[in-house]
């Protein structure tokens, strides 16, 4: 299968097929030098998989976690591209998941003013997610994803079959994200994450995401209005995130425990049993205040409130600016 993805600027394809891996030849212009980034985390074969179909691959493998999405990677990769005389008419391909897919399409738009980009999600997470939309960037001073840019990838392929060596918990990460664009966009795929056994319907579940995700960049490419509902959780799950001491939950899980708060009572209701169906998180124990202090530094933060995206009834949404002590006290109450 195929989704086209149409945005003001770039149009590109996503390829959903199982097997995908072994044929990226064939969607992809490898007849060129390709920088491969993967990290330590992903199976190695992934990388080589694609590697021996390029015509001239340099593979790079970092160390897996959110650590990687650093200025230091981000020099380091830039160094590697240097080295070996990349030019402008050569590709990055990310191979991984979104920390990986952040940072190499950041990379990939800062080289020569932007070299072209693949990205293939190898969680479900960034499969659902975080490889269409053109978000790319690092980390700073502990602040997630503050410094990147809007850099659409030349295309993206989604190999069902590379989610069979993720851990139990990592579906669940993934599995988030699915939930999150479901309460706010989607009643149906609600049903369906809610009654059906997911493992089972796991293709319609990544196809529905991503038609979710699609319709919405395609509306709001650089996030002016529509596509700040894809922040649904998040404003709270950031930080989460940017708290060192709770940097053992992922990404996925601090999104489900961020959501919660957002929820109307009736639709939180029937949310939390679907969390524990998926294993996810109802509650991270975090200290109020250093979760408050981290949103200050919110892209979303205007003076003294902060706009969230709010789900009165599953498949609607709508976007609030509440202050930020309304906010605490709401998060005190859920969490």
């Amino acid at each position: 299968m195929i989704i086209p993805v149409n945005t003001s600027n770039e149009s590109y394809d996503i390829v959903l097929e199982r097997g995908a891996l072994f044929k990226a030849g064939e969607y992809l212009n490898l007849n060129r030098k390709a920088l491969i980034v993967t990290d330590d985390g992903v199976p190695s074969v992934y990388a080589e998989t694609i590697s021996n179909q390029c015509k001239d691959a340099i593979v790079v493998t970092l160390p897996q976690g959110e650590k990687t999405k650093s200025f230091d990677s981000f020099k380091f990769l830039l160094s590697k591209m240097v080295e070996n005389n990349f030019t402008r008419s050569d590709c990055v391909i990310a191979v991984g998941g979104g920390v990986i897919g952040d940072l190499s399409g950041f990379v990939a738009s800062s080289y020569m003013r932007g070299v072209d980009f693949y990205n293939i999600p190898t969680t479900l997470l960034s499969q659902v997610d975080s490889s269409i939309g053109g978000k790319v960037a690092i980390n700073f001073d502990g602040y997630k994803n503050i410094i990147g840019a809007f850099y659409q990838p030349k295309k993206v392929i989604i190999d069902f079959d590379v989610l069979s060596t993720l851990p139990k918990r990592q579906i669940s990460n993934g599995l988030a994200e699915s939930l999150k664009m479901s309460l706010t966009s989607d009643a149906k795929l609600f049903e369906l994450i809610e009654t059906k056994d997911v493992k089972e319907n796991i293709e319609k579940i990544i196809e529905a995401s991503l038609l979710i995700k699609k319709s919405v960049v395609e509306q709001d490419e650089k996030e002016t209005g529509l596509r700040k509902i894809l922040n649904f959780g998040h404003t709270v799950a950031h930080g989460i995130e940017s708290d060192s001491n709770l940097s053992q939950w992922f990404h996925g899980e601090c999104v489900a425990v961020g959501m919660l708060p957002m929820c109307s009572r009736e639709v939180r209701n029937r949310v939390i049993p679907v969390l524990e169906k998926l294993n996810l998180p109802t509650k991270i124990p975090f200290d109020t205040q250093n979760v408050i202090n981290a949103m200050s530094h919110d892209k979303k933060m205007s003076g003294d409130s902060i706009t969230v995206v709010t789900v009165e009834k599953i498949g609607q949404c709508k976007m609030e600016n509440i202050p930020f002590e309304k906010l605490s006290l709401k998060m005190k109450e859920v969490l």
